[in-house]
C-alpha cells in the first residue's frame, strides 16, 4: 500500500513539471500608427472690430461691413451657406487716467467662418474679404472630407507596432508568441499637423495672401495583450 502511495505521488510530481514550464503568460503591449492625408478643407475666421463712442454706432459699421464683406464672398463664388457667423460682441473701452473710470468709446467685433472647399483659393478669399473691409484674421483651421482609409492603414499599423513591440519582449524574455487573448482600441483622432500659415494684409500694391496647409495627421493606438509559451 505505501508503495503504491508513492509511486503514485512520483508520477504526479513527474506529470506537474512539464505543465508549469509550459503555462501560458500573457504580454500586453500598445502599438500606434500614423497616416497622413492632404487637407481639402479649410475654414477661415475673419471680420472686423470697429469702434465709435455712441454704441449703435458701433454696431451699425460692424453690421454694415459684414454685410458687405458677405457680398464680396458670394460675388467671388463661395456658396452663401458657406459664410456662417462665427461671433458677435460689444464691449466698452474705460479711461482711467482720472479719478472716476469714463467710457471712452464702444467696441465692435464681428467674425464671419467661412468654409473653403478648394484650398489653393484660401488666399484669394482672405484678400476679397480684407479688400471688402475686413481687418481681422483669426485663425485658419484645416481638415479633410474623408479619412476613412487613412483611419484604416492607421489601425493596420497601430497592429503591426503592437506587435513588433510584443516580439521583442517575449524574445528577452525567451517566450514565444502564440496567439492574441485581447484588442482593446484606445482611440483614433485626426488634428492638423503644423500647417504652416503666412498671412499678409490684403493691398492690390503687393501679392496676394499666402496660405500653405501642412497635411493632416490621423492616428490609431490600440492596447493588444499577446498570449505567450516557452
Amino acid at each position: 500500500m505505501r508503495k503504491a502511495l508513492s509511486l503514485i505521488l512520483t508520477l504526479l510530481m513527474i506529470l506537474s513539471v512539464p505543465t508549469l514550464a509550459f503555462a501560458d503568460s500573457e504580454i500586453t503591449v500598445t502599438g500606434t500608427g500614423e497616416v497622413l492625408v492632404p487637407a481639402d478643407v479649410a475654414v477661415v475666421s475673419l471680420g472686423i472690430s470697429a469702434a465709435d463712442p455712441d454704441v449703435l454706432a458701433a454696431q451699425a459699421k460692424a453690421n454694415q461691413a459684414i454685410a458687405s464683406i458677405r457680398e464680396a464672398l458670394i460675388a467671388f463664388g463661395i456658396p452663401e451657406e458657406d459664410i456662417n457667423t462665427d461671433y458677435i460682441n460689444i464691449y466698452a473701452l474705460y479711461d482711467y487716467s482720472g479719478d472716476e473710470e469714463v467710457i471712452r468709446a464702444y467696441k465692435a467685433n464681428s467674425t464671419l467662418a467661412i468654409r473653403v472647399t478648394e484650398i489653393e483659393k484660401v488666399g484669394d478669399v482672405i484678400d476679397t474679404a480684407f479688400g471688402a473691409g475686413a481687418n481681422t484674421l483669426n485663425s485658419i483651421s484645416f481638415s479633410a472630407s474623408d479619412t476613412r482609409d487613412a483611419l484604416e492603414k492607421a489601425m493596420r499599423a497601430a497592429v503591426e507596432d503592437a506587435r513588433a513591440k510584443a516580439e521583442v519582449f517575449a524574445d528577452a524574455a525567451g517566450l514565444q508568441i502564440i496567439g492574441v487573448e485581447d484588442i482593446v482600441e484606445q482611440g483614433a483622432v485626426s488634428y492638423d499637423r503644423g500647417a504652416v500659415n503666412s498671412f499678409k494684409a490684403a493691398d492690390t500694391a503687393v501679392a496676394g495672401t499666402f496660405v500653405q496647409s501642412a497635411k493632416l495627421s490621423v492616428t490609431s493606438s490600440v492596447s493588444i495583450t499577446f498570449k505567450t509559451n516557452k
